[in-house]
């Protein structure tokens, strides 16, 4: 992992805050997917799931008995640390959920606001060689607390034409009302446009590879989404106080999701910078996921060494980190220097890796860079709201010479006279 200065950085951003992904080919082969699920439905789900995942399935629903079969094959530890998982990301969410407000600050005039859950949600779960059984949970948990009717997930089947049984009985245990076995992009269309099999919903959540991505990309409009996701990122800021093992223990841990994630490390200590190195170059030996963290921390991978903090807090908001890790003496009282970033991480023993399963904060969180302008799924993003305007005639005929000269200057007589007429009628009352 190379060691750069903060004057270097300069050099080093486009790389390290730019997506990597070449999309246009890729474009063109989810949306030659799309059509073919909008125009030929399950057959073209069937058709797709043999020709990209290699299963021939005779049915796409998820079973009762598959239901009852997978919690027979997980663990009891698997089950008491989903429980503990699931009581913990609960009760985080239910803190964020919106009431409706109603307010009569003036005689006559009653304004507020409606919250209402949205009706039918889909949910992306990654599958195939690989279970996220904490990605049901990350996603389905916030729509149930924001009292979403009907919850459809989709993840795609292994190679037998099952679903993983931990990634079942953590759907099972969020209350998701139903389980398709698919991926891809035609997941993706199957959820917006609907087949004889499943319906349309109102919005997806969930990541994906890039093919999920853009697929999400083209039919946002006709449906809501929550984001499009890019390759995952750490940001580790930290002093002289860090220990250098943990900090690069951090770092790999999300080297390891794929060739193109983004680790970086921002100290004020050059010697530290040295040490972590080292560390990263020690524990990535013993990891299972040795390729993909090489190629990771050899293409994406940095240490910057700046002068200060302050110099650091610069560069972590031109980042905008998925993940960041305040690893850095008092760090509650810098919190105020972060702008940008999905998820901060503060002090020694608040790891990455506690937010991605147990803590209680939602882990699907904005990449890429949009922790700018985004922010991570909550139970807000499974609620609508609507403006309640209550005018009394009183309240009316005072307010209406400025609501006439308003829409007269835009030249909408229209508008003005759907005021007039009720002040005409009032002088004929």
């Amino acid at each position: 992992m190379k060691i750069i200065t903060g004057k270097q950085f300069t050099q080093e951003k486009r790389k390290l805050t730019a997506a990597s992904l070449e999309q246009k080919d890729v474009d063109q082969a989810v949306l030659q997917i799309i059509s073919q699920v909008r125009e030929e439905g399950d057959q073209a789900l069937f058709q797709l799931t043999e020709k990209f995942d290699q299963v021939k399935l005779n049915a796409l629903k998820v079973t009762d008995e598959e239901f009852y079969d997978a919690k027979k094959k997980v663990s009891t530890d698997f089950l008491q640390a989903l429980t503990k998982a699931k009581e913990n990301i609960t009760n985080y969410h239910k803190a964020q959920k919106e009431k409706s407000w109603f307010t009569s600050e003036a005689a006559g005039i009653t304004l507020g606001q409606k919250i209402t859950p949205l009706d039918h949600v889909g949910i992306y779960v990654p599958g195939g060689k690989a279970a996220y059984p904490s990605t049901v949970l990350m996603n389905v948990l916030p729509a149930k607390i924001a009292g979403v009717e009907q919850v459809a997930m989709t993840t795609p089947p292994q190679p037998d034409g099952t679903i993983n049984p931990h990634v079942l009985v953590a759907a099972a245990e969020a209350g998701v009302d139903v389980v398709y076995k698919l991926g891809g992009a035609q997941a993706i269309a199957a959820l917006t446009y609907g087949t004889e099999t499943i319906s349309p919903v109102a919005k997806i959540t969930g990541p994906g590879n890039i093919f999920v991505a853009r697929a999400k990309k083209w039919v946002y409009g006709d449906i809501d989404i929550d984001m499009i996701a890019g390759p995952s990122e750490i940001c580790v800021v930290a002093d002289g106080s860090a220990p250098p093992a943990y900090v690069a223990a951090d770092l790999l841990s999300q080297a390891e999701h794929d060739e193109l994630a983004k680790p970086i490390c921002i100290t004020t200590s050059e010697e530290l910078a040295e040490s972590i190195q080292k560390e990263i170059a020690e524990q990535t030996i013993t990891l299972e996921r040795k390729a993909i963290i090489e190629k990771s921390v050899q293409n994406h991978g940095v240490i910057i060494v700046v002068n200060n903090l302050l110099e650091a807090f610069d560069i972590v908001n031109e980042v905008a980190p998925e993940h960041l890790q305040l690893m850095i003496e008092n760090p509650f009282e810098h919190i105020s220097y972060v702008r940008h970033a999905g998820a901060i991480f503060l002090g020694n023993y608040s790891p990455e890796p506690l937010g991605d399963y147990f803590a209680g904060p939602n882990h699907t969180l904005p990449t890429s860079g949009t922790a700018q302008f985004s922010s991570p799924l909550g139970v807000y993003d499974f609620m609508k709201k609507s403006s309640i305007i209550q005018y009394s005639k009183a309240a009316l005929l005072d307010a209406a010479e400025a609501i006439q000269t308003l829409a007269n200057t835009e030249g909408l007589t229209a508008h003005a006279n759907s005021i007039q007429v009720r002040k005409e009628d009032d002088k004929n009352a």
